[in-house]
């Protein structure tokens, strides 16, 4: 069983998108996204190293593995983290269902954006529990395009990110899956789960914000998406267009954006 494709590509220009991500939501995701000292931490899905370069660095005193299916995104996760030197991690192609690693290995691991692209997220979440540690933390964090409301509101922009959330059902993933966190981890049989709300709420007082997450991460996302959306026939060019002008619409001095991601702590028992 193998993960899915991932719907975004793999072209520089998303490369750089997930970057912009990362680096926009370290505060409102990441801010307790901190490990013991001493840990060994598997980052599951780790793609162009936009997480792990957040994390390597909040945490010198652990140790990473961060694992991929695609070869071109360890490369370039490579040399990301080689150029800011840091010293704590190591890269591995592996896939998350097949796991070349041996029961109770890792103290912690984490799984950010990745579930969204399983067509089978709870075998997936019961392959990484086999090889983290008796007491040790699963961590996931998954965003959901359901959430998102905005002002100026326009039927085409809601259009535009249902395109979107049609593609991933069609690739055999799933968008919405930021609301399901709880039950997959319960399915799991994980114990003492806490999964909390990571509103992400923007208006022109957030001008950070406003270009990292409006434009850069969540409507250059969106935008990415135009050729399939309308090559399969999901919608036309021109709705599309002013779906995404309406989108960018929102960064206006007047407008506000507000989408939810969700991130998940629980124990292996």
């Amino acid at each position: 069983m193998k993960e899915t494709s991932y719907v975004h590509g793999y072209s520089g220009r998303e490369a750089l998108r997930l970057n912009d991500q990362a680096n926009t939501l370290d505060q409102i995701i990441h801010n307790d996204t901190l490990f013991a000292e001493g840990s060994l931490v598997l980052e599951a899905g780790c793609g162009v190293g936009a997480l792990t370069k957040i994390m390597a660095a909040k945490n010198p005193g652990s140790g990473f593995i961060s694992i991929d299916l695609s070869e071109d995104s360890l490369s370039e996760a490579r040399n990301t983290i080689r150029s800011l030197g840091i010293k704590n991690v190591e890269f591995k192609q592996a896939d998350i269902f097949n796991l070349p690693f041996q029961e109770n290995s890792f103290d912690y691991v984490i799984v950010c954006f990745v579930f969204e692209h399983l067509d089978k997220p709870l075998p997936a979440l019961k392959n990484l529990k086999r090889v983290l540690k008796t007491g040790g933390t699963m961590i996931l964090i998954e965003g959901d395009h359901g959430s998102t409301f905005f002002y100026p509101d326009s039927i085409y922009a809601h259009a535009v990110i249902d395109c979107q959330i049609i593609l991933q059902k069609q690739n055999g993933g799933n968008s919405n899956i930021g609301r399901e966190l709880y039950p997959l981890l319960k399915s799991a049989g994980f114990s003492d789960i806490s999964v909390t709300p990571r509103m992400v709420y923007v208006d022109a007082g957030k001008p950070e914000l406003v270009e990292g997450f409006i434009k850069n991460t969540f409507t250059a996302m969106i935008e990415g998406i135009g050729d399939k959306a309308t090559g399969l026939g999901l919608t036309d060019p021109l709705t599309f267009n002013r779906g995404i002008k309406d989108l960018y619409r929102t960064a206006e001095p007047d407008g506000i954006f507000c989408y939810t991601f969700f991130k998940g702590f629980a124990i292996k028992n």
